[in-house]
């Protein structure tokens, strides 16, 4: 998000009520950044391969309709991992040919669904195989289907994330003693099987031990191809996974140079003769998001100061339990939405939950912040407001699009309105509350 228009968000945050007593906690879109950065995915692919390229948005990053109905308005479909993420990209009215189901537990009905919808499937083991086998015998489909592998190339800086490592639970293990065989074998026998697909990518992730990944199917696709005497495999799913820099406004790495580097190292992948399929997430929408949060109260404990806020561990969740992995960029403003001057002061900044641990930043460099001001967590657009945590019950934000005009003036839309407490006790079982009491 341009720190122009943020502060220009902030500002018109606070001034129309977005932001208030009652609502202590608002999360912003930049509908112009994201925009940007689905124009910037598709010319980076553009610009190495004139093969059919479907960009696919991974749903878990955003799950919310009014995102998925913009990036389809800009030429992104959606990769789903669950019948909750399908339910959504279809509200959002994405194609089901620009749909593309992973996920490594699909149920029979998961799979019958995205058959009869056309929808393109990765099946991530040889028993889901089985099941798609007895699918595509008993009815006609028009679903592409692939398999996907596992290039065991190795992990990334944060271990939960990584995909690619010899223990990962996704996807074939490549280099497992007779599994490359195994694979080429169950191409074979499937003529219908016209897809492969790896995701090596994510945060912490070299660009270069991404791009090993990709070349590693890359080299089994021609081999397949080679062993069916035909080209088989006329698509490859490269994943998604690409770095988001949490410490500067800076976008980097970028599509573009991710792009370039899989055009140096997989020259054959992009000559023409394959489809892709990407599925990026994080790397489209984090820093196109805010979240802003009045601060509370402003303490001092063992002479540290503290800003209380009301947005913490319920909005980022990875931050606060591994902050050392997920460090957020925080900007401070005055209780009138403007951006705060004076001397930088370490200090913590604090969420409401009931635990020590509940802080969005320790002995962060900010003007003092004082009570009533506002603090907005950058480059919080993907994982973080629309993966809402409910620890202490606390209610899941609002979330408004916004607008800039020449101006300087500031338009929101509604993305979510925020949660009632009357949404909270019903999702907690309101309606049962003597279903205990009663035996």
């Amino acid at each position: 998000m341009a720190k122009d228009r943020r502060d220009q968000a902030v500002r018109a945050a606070v001034e129309q009520g977005l932001l208030s007593e009652a609502q202590p906690v608002a999360a912003l879109l930049d509908v112009a950044g994201i925009r940007a950065s689905a124009a910037a995915l598709r010319d980076a692919f553009a610009a190495v391969t004139d093969a059919p390229v479907l960009h696919a948005f991974a749903v878990k990053a955003a799950p919310l309709v009014p995102v998925l109905a913009l990036l389809h308005a800009e030429g992104i479909g959606a990769e789903v991992a669950s019948p909750g993420e399908l339910a959504l990209a279809r509200a959002a009215g994405v194609p089901t040919d620009h749909t593309v189901l992973d996920s490594p537990a699909k149920t029979p009905a998961e799979l019958r669904e995205a058959l009869t919808l056309g929808i393109a499937v990765n099946a991530d083991n040889p028993q889901e195989l089985a099941r798609i086998d007895a699918l595509v015998h008993s009815a006609a489909t028009r679903s592409p289907l692939g398999l996907r592998v596992n290039p065991q190339v190795g992990g990334g800086a944060i271990g939960a994330l990584s995909t690619a490592t010899a223990t990962s639970k996704f996807g074939v293990a490549l280099r497992d003693e007779g599994a490359r065989d195994r694979v080429v074998r169950a191409y074979l026998d499937r003529p219908w099987l016209t897809r492969l697909h790896a995701h090596s990518g994510s945060q912490g992730m070299p660009l270069t031990l991404m791009a090993q990944g990709i070349r590693a199917v890359y080299e089994l696709a021609e081999e397949i191809n080679v062993a069916a005497g035909r080209q088989q495999i006329d698509t490859v799913d490269i994943g998604g996974g690409l770095p988001v820099n949490f410490a500067s406004d800076e976008e980097s790495p970028t599509f573009a140079e991710y792009a370039r580097l899989l055009k140096e190292l997989v020259p054959g992948l992009l000559d023409g003769r394959y489809g892709l399929v990407t599925e990026f997430g994080r790397s489209l929408l984090a820093k196109n998001g805010a979240v802003l949060a009045r601060v509370e109260y402003a303490k001092t404990s063992g002479s540290r100061p503290i800003a209380v806020t009301h947005a913490g561990v319920q909005i980022a969740t990875r931050t606060v339990y591994d902050p050392v992995s997920w460090p957020l960029r925080i900007a401070a403003y005055d209780a009138e939405g403007r951006p705060k001057d004076g001397a930088a002061v370490a200090q913590d900044i604090a969420g409401p939950a009931c635990f020590a641990g509940d802080l969005l930043a320790e002995a962060r460099p900010l003007p003092l912040l004082e009570q009533g001001d506002v603090i907005a967590a950058l480059d919080t657009g993907a994982y973080y407001f629309s993966n809402h945590y409910g620890y202490n019950s606390l209610p899941r934000p609002g979330v408004h699009g916004f607008a800039t005009a020449v101006d300087g003036s500031v338009r929101f839309t509604t993305v979510r309105t925020p949660q009632s407490l009357a949404e909270i006790v019903a999702e907690s079982g309101g309606a049962h509350a003597d279903a205990l009491t009663a035996h």
